[in-house]
């Protein structure tokens, strides 16, 4: 490759680097050059083209480093690639690029891939966003550097690009990356991306303030000539070393002025503003910049108004300048007051207060700034990156509908919180997403960059355990008030069937009498309970009217009675057995009651199918004799609350033996041979009986039935259980008897 072409960016290099510096950034230019050798400009020159002015810009206009000018160099490559090869492909490209320029460049090309790879609407709504997203994919803040000066780039050579490229990048730089670089304190940068921006996007208005410019420059020149008469004889006098730069508004600016003011170009009156710079030793910064202050303010009346001290407390970006506004022959005239240090620090940003006269670039140094910077972008208005990690900034995730709308969700949220967020409809009837084309839950946390896509039923309703997973306020106020309108609908219902029984059953009591005693038998706070258990078939009527017949016939005072005796009786059988029991051999039965007493009759409840290893009571029922249920069975409450003197302890005998049944509930993608993965599992790994399988497809490639399967003891069920968790692709996976 003829490096000649780059015989600028090269002088520029040999003059900031060592030789060992300049020869990899050669080493660059040639590797760049080789392969991009078929890319080409909008214009037909070479691709590189681009790369090497980046470069320059990065060295000589923002003062980065060496590694900031290779990644300049080599980010078209990487970006290409990034396209181009797959993930596996890629990884072993970057080792290489790793290799041959080192961590840090590589860090930085790729964080610079991340952000080509965003697609921004022209949408003034989602632009905010669009720069907390920016900043999150940057762990390197050098990459907001470089993709700074990679956009002021594009917008100098912007006449080579097609108009709607033109248009779309225009606006880009004025709404996106102008106002990142006005955050990080690179006013130069800041304006230029403006006024070329305005002049693609408004031409006519660009020209003409232009043009205008251009015809009342003479005159300026001479009013500010005569303006600094007095004020550089005083200066002299007092021996002060400064010089004093003539600053027109940017075109920008002007225009913004014009256009919020709704006045001609001749109604803007702050148009140009000077600058006086000190040259002076650090210690004499402060008290020379308001003398300086004063000499002005001597011979020219300033506007309280338009005082501005940013040397007492600088800028949180780290811009230092005194500001006055004076009047003079009826104009107004802005003046700034700064040192040669705070005029570079302003021009350059951050990057200039480690560059600042001949100050060592070491790594150390380096990290100083680019600590600065971190800490200046933390203390933006709109909390551009609190962090600089994986994790995404400001504790927030950015992610996109499948037509590319930007969404800011809180850093967990999930696909349900996402639907929600959509549309409040969408959230109610979503039963999972596509997550960059693959099918994922509805609990699925979702990450910075996703696109997702919801997928939805029309029979689906928002649950109470979705109050569990999702974390934004919008997702869970919808969820809680579906939940109130539909408890309110089931009291509604239950209040009128209930109503409605009792006349049929001709029985002598009220709806709210009969609500009354079925509170108190169920231990409810609220008759709306009574009404929604009801409604959603927890209470049949047959028992409901068994209950109250027993009420009104006083048979329910003679059942507690009864089953006091009961368990007199069962407990004085017992004692009688006692000693029998231990001259016989170990009993088959899998219980033993109080103490080791065996013989009693008894049954597993069927509501939740104890088996041995199960923590279990028993509950004497008056015809029925014991039945076994486990402590955690859903009836477990109330047979507590409303029938302790029912209750008895049970466990199970420790040399017992058998087969239980129990039921496991499984949820899993719908991926090839999950059903063959699982039956392995039951029968080849842990050699247990199947007895019963049924799944059902649901939508979004998930799969979700039981599994029916025998075991000697609750141990074991948790084995399986979390064997079957161990499968790939299953989600969820629990027993439910």
């Amino acid at each position: 490759m003829a490096l000649a072409r780059y015989n600028k960016l090269r002088e520029s290099v040999s003059k900031s680097f060592s030789t060992h510096s300049a020869t990899l950034v050669d080493e660059a230019l040639c590797y760049a050059a080789e392969s991009l050798a078929s890319e080409l400009r909008y214009d037909g020159r070479p691709m590189l083209d681009h790369g090497a002015a980046l470069a320059r810009i990065v060295l000589t206009e923002i003062g980065l480093g060496r590694n900031s000018v290779i990644a300049s160099i080599l980010h078209d490559v990487v970006r290409l690639k990034h396209k181009a090869l797959s993930s596996e492909e890629f990884l072993l490209f970057t080792r290489e690029l790793q290799t041959r320029f080192g961590d840090e460049v590589v860090g930085i090309t790729v964080g610079l891939a991340n952000i080509s790879d965003l697609k921004l609407k022209d949408s003034k709504e989602q632009v905010e966003n669009f720069r907390d997203l920016i900043v999150s994919y940057s762990e390197d803040p050098r990459v907001i550097l470089i993709k700074l000066a990679d956009r002021l780039e594009v917008m100098r050579s912007l006449d080579i690009f097609p108009p709607e490229k033109r248009r779309k990048k225009s606006w880009e730089a004025m709404n996106l990356y102008a106002q990142i670089a006005h955050k990080l304190g690179l006013y130069g940068l800041k304006s230029e991306l403006e006024d070329l921006a305005l002049k693609h996007l408004e031409p006519k208005d660009y020209e003409h303030i232009t043009l205008k410019l251009e015809e009342s420059a003479e005159e300026r020149q001479a009013f500010i000539a005569q303006f600094l008469i007095p004020i550089e004889m005083k200066l002299r006098n007092l021996g002060i070393n400064y010089h004093i730069k003539s600053r027109t508004k940017s075109v920008y600016s002007i225009w913004n002025k014009m256009r919020k003011q709704r006045v001609p170009f001749e109604g803007v009156y702050d148009i140009f503003a000077l600058r006086i710079i000190i040259d002076c030793p650090p210690e004499q910064e402060k008290p020379l910049c308001w003398t300086v202050y004063s000499v002005v303010t001597d011979f020219y009346t300033p506007n309280p108004t338009r005082m501005r001290d940013w040397i007492s407390i600088p800028k949180s970006n780290g811009y230092e300048s005194l500001h006055t506004t004076v009047s003079a022959e009826g104009r107004w005239v802005e003046v700034q007051i700064r040192t040669e240090r705070m005029d570079e620090v302003a021009e350059r940003g951050i990057a200039a207060h480690w560059r600042y006269k001949g100050v060592q670039q070491g790594a150390q140094t380096s990290e100083q700034w680019l600590g600065r910077l971190r800490a200046a972008m933390e203390e933006t208005t709109h909390s551009l990156a609190q962090r600089f990690d994986a994790k995404p900034a400001t504790g927030e995730v950015f992610v996109f509908t499948p037509n590319g709308d930007l969404r800011k969700l809180p850093e967990g949220a999930c696909v349900l919180d996402f639907a929600f967020d959509i549309h409040s409809n969408l959230g109610s009837i979503c039963v999972g997403a596509k997550v960059n084309n693959r099918s994922v839950p509805i609990r699925e946390v979702l990450k910075n960059g996703d696109i997702v896509e919801i997928i939805t039923q029309k029979n689906q309703t928002p649950k109470a355990d979705w109050l569990s997973f999702v974390v934004t306020s919008k997702a869970k106020a919808k969820i809680k008030a579906f939940i109130r309108e539909e408890a309110a609908k089931h009291a509604r219902m239950g209040r009128e069937e209930l109503e409605r029984k009792l006349k049929n059953w001709k029985l002598p009591l009220s709806v709210d009498e009969a609500v009354n005693y079925l509170s108190k038998q169920y231990k409810l706070r609220l008759g709306t309970e009574v009404y929604a258990m009801i409604a959603t078939n927890k209470l049949d009527f047959q028992t409901i009217k068994e209950i109250l017949l027993r009420h009104l016939s006083g048979e329910a005072e003679e059942e507690r009675r009864a089953a006091a005796a009961e368990i007199e009786r069962q407990k004085m059988a017992a004692a009688a057995d006692r000693e029998a029991e231990k001259r016989e051999r170990p009993s088959s039965d899998a219980l033993v009651i109080d103490d080791d007493i065996s013989k009693i009759q008894y049954k597993l409840a069927k509501c939740c199918n104890p088996i041995k290893g199960d923590e279990v009571f028993g509950f004497i029922t008056i015809s029925s004799g014991i039945t076994i249920h486990r402590v955690d069975c859903p009836n477990a409450k109330r047979m507590h609350e409303n029938y302790p003197y029912r209750i008895i302890e049970a466990r199970w005998r420790k040399n017992s033996e058998g087969a239980f049944r129990v039921t496991i509930r499984i949820v899993a993608a719908d991926t090839t041979g999950m059903a063959n993965h699982i039956t392995e599992v039951i029968s080849r790994e842990l050699k247990l009986n199947i007895r019963s399988m049924n799944f059902d497809l649901g939508k979004g490639g998930v799969v979700s039935g039981t599994i029916s399967v025998e075991v000697p003891s609750a141990s074991v069920a948790d084995v399986l259980v979390h064997n079957i968790l161990k499968i790939k692709g299953v989600q969820r996976a629990y027993r439910i008897n």
